[in-house]
């Protein structure tokens, strides 16, 4: 006899009993919850030397039957995780505008092997922008996607790509960076997590500059051209305000359309209600006024 939580990327969690494969539901709590929604696709593509795999969600069918669609690449953090069929908010929140949603497992991601996850090791932003583009590649063909009106959104490590992709190419027409990391020269001596890149770039940033320089989207930001939305919260320990902050100075400065939101008391997840939904408004918002014109 097992207890799990089951879910979806439209079904709501709930708690199911049973011998595995064969759970009944025992909680009817999200019951009233529902998702309109097109299907759920799991799509692979060759990177480099590397088989990736990601999802693409389709909204609802009469969202798109009159001609393509816009579509917001979601990155998730980590850069150690992966996306698995879940019940995320900020996908459920564009598709019900209309959005097609892409999210794939770069290199570094789990459910591919230890090669695959390791993969990313002092290359941070190279190899797993390369995934996601040639990601982006295979869902535009694989879909009624408007090229021309693809955006990329991410928190955490998704901010940091949300950063990094914007000074390393021009194909997203918006972005939207919560808890972004702009350079990982400051952040080593900012944050109170710093053991964990370690592994990653294989010496700290004292030792070894070099290979934290070549991954901080801040060495390339005169690249920068695409409407940026950085998102931050004030009191984030993980990812400190700074980080965003000099993002935001750097973009406006450059004369790049951007916007800086900073949520008082709150760290790296932002947690009050009335924060999250000023977040999902700003964000569809921002994808509204750049996507779907």
């Amino acid at each position: 006899m097992t207890a799990a939580v089951k879910q979806s990327f439209t079904e709501a969690p709930e708690i199911v009993l049973g011998p595995i494969g064969k759970w009944q539901p025992i909680t009817s709590r999200n019951a009233r919850i529902r998702v309109a929604a097109g299907p759920a696709r799991s799509l692979s593509w060759k990177s480099d030397k590397f088989d990736v795999q990601g999802w693409l969600l389709a909204p609802a069918l009469d969202d798109h039957a009159a001609g393509k669609s816009p579509m917001v690449v979601v990155v998730h953090g980590g850069p150690a995780a992966a996306v698995k069929p879940g019940f995320s908010e900020t996908a459920l929140l564009l598709l019900s505008q209309g959005y097609f949603v892409f999210e794939p497992n770069p290199r570094g991601s789990f459910g591919q092997g230890e090669a695959f996850t390791r993969a990313n090791v002092k290359d941070f932003g190279h190899g797993d922008l390369r995934d996601i583009l040639r990601g982006v590649d295979k869902a535009v063909a694989s879909a009624p996607i408007d090229p021309a009106r693809v955006g990329i959104y991410g928190h955490s490590y998704g901010g940091y790509m949300a950063m990094w992709a914007v000074t390393q190419t021009n194909r997203f027409a918006a972005a939207v960076a919560g808890a972004g990391i702009v350079s990982w020269q400051s952040y080593y001596g900012q944050n109170r997590i710093d053991t964990w890149m370690l592994p990653f770039f294989g010496a700290s940033v004292y030792e070894d500059p070099k290979v934290y320089a070549k991954s901080s989207p801040i060495e390339f930001i005169k690249n920068a051209k695409t409407p940026t939305l950085v998102l931050h919260g004030d009191r984030d320990s993980e990812v400190p305000t700074p980080q965003g902050y000099e993002f935001w100075h750097a973009l406006k400065v450059l004369g790049v359309p951007t916007q800086l939101v900073i949520y008082p008391n709150e760290g790296h997840g932002i947690r009050r209600a009335d924060h999250r939904l000023d977040i999902q408004e700003r964000t569809v918002a921002w994808f509204d006024q750049y996507l779907t014109h």
